[in-house]
């Protein structure tokens, strides 16, 4: 049954779907590393909503695709931004999404960590952004959750400087009751991140982020850095301190930075492992016999795919794994909230379906077939 797929020339390809998936056995945690899926939410299609309203998710799908990732051992990072924070979920859908999840890993024995922002506010005074934080973490505690103190948009507008960083940062791990994981995520992500820690210069800013981490190193479990730049990622990780972790988001370059070298590794807070949940757990336990070559082997073929979800701009990768996990069957629909599904092109989804398809990504490649040619006939395509 062959497939005609547009590329971004305007023009058709032919192309013969996998029958075969690969077959991908659910397991218990890692031991070599620590690896959290960025999970994303299943908007409810049948809600009478807008772009810009409050928006509307089915649970029940939600929490069914976490419980996916919890059984194949992967922990889950619930409200970051693959979850659309910031990009048509709002704090009070945020909330709930914290709660419920956090109630279903301890029901099932999963391991969770959940985004502390500041997305109640468009801006603020320094104090108003760390109250709006102090709100939000208090949230995630009361859940029984791990904190990640995540980026805020409201410090990065308001801030005069690195000591605001210093002091915001400083008085939240002061009162956090468990070790937290500090976020850094690049412009590249969110724009409206530039100059995080107070410099434009990266240099400048990353001795920031290590000034507050080594004043509270027994508060920070680890770091997730999401730069898209593997070298400033292995060379932050050697100035850590002793016990502090880093966790690559860095969805370009993840294999090489998992897979580490003489001086050290990785671990994973990656929202690429939500399409390749299943995949990257078999290769980490590949990795955990001490195998890097065999994880490598499993892993690398993946990242043309990765790339592809996240290319410019950035920030639109979770219109593609929505898009995948609708192919795979964890959800019956294509509809995003926020109305995010129309933030990537035709050609765009028909070469994300290529590459999972030829990866085995997919349980039932029949069915996902299917939805394809659904979204084919859809935009006009027919063979």
């Amino acid at each position: 049954m062959t497939l005609h797929l547009p590329d971004a020339n305007g023009t058709l390809r032919a192309y013969e779907p996998r029958t075969v998936p690969l077959a991908f056995t659910p397991g218990s945690a890692f031991t070599s590393r620590t690896v959290f899926s960025a999970a994303h939410v299943v908007a409810d299609p049948y809600a009478d909503t807008t772009p810009d309203g409050p928006a509307a998710v089915d649970w029940d799908a939600t929490l069914a695709f976490r419980r996916h990732l919890w059984s194949h051992g992967l922990g889950v990072a619930e409200a970051m931004d693959t979850a659309q924070r910031g990009m048509g979920l709002d704090w009070a859908g945020a909330a709930e999404l914290i709660r419920r999840s956090a109630a279903e890993a301890k029901a099932v024995g999963g391991r969770i960590a959940c985004g502390v922002g500041t997305d109640q506010l468009a801006a603020g005074t320094p104090g108003e952004v760390r109250a709006a934080y102090e709100e939000q973490l208090a949230v995630v505690e009361e859940a029984g959750a791990q904190a990640i103190l995540m980026a805020s948009r409201a410090l990065a507008a308001t801030a005069r400087g690195p000591e605001d960083y210093l002091e915001v940062y400083g008085h939240l791990l002061r009162q956090a009751a468990e070790p937290v994981i500090l976020h850094w995520l690049g412009p590249m992500f969110d724009p409206a991140l530039e100059g995080y820690w107070g410099s434009p210069d990266l240099d400048t800013a990353t001795d920031t982020f290590l000034e507050v981490i080594a004043a509270h190193p027994d508060k920070v479990d680890g770091i997730k850095v999401s730069l898209l730049d593997a070298q400033r990622e292995i060379d932050l990780r050697r100035r850590l301190p002793q016990g502090v972790r880093c966790y690559t988001g860095d969805d370009f370059n993840y294999p090489e930075l998992i897979a580490g070298d003489d001086k050290g590794f990785s671990h994973a807070l990656l929202g690429i492992f939500d399409p390749l949940g299943p995949l990257a757990a078999q290769a980490v336990r590949v990795l955990d016999t001490g195998d890097v070559d065999g994880f490598r082997s499993l892993l690398d073929p993946t990242v043309e795919l990765s790339r592809h979800l996240f290319q410019a701009p950035t920030r639109f990768y979770k219109t593609g794994v929505v898009f995948l996990a609708w192919l795979a069957g964890h959800q019956s629909h294509f509809t995003m909230v926020g109305g995010l599904q129309s933030a990537r092109s035709l050609p765009h989804f028909a070469r994300a379906y290529e590459l999972a398809d030829g990866l085995g990504l997919f349980p039932d490649p029949k069915l996902a077939e299917e939805r394809m040619r659904t979204l084919l006939n859809l935009y006009g395509v027919t063979p």
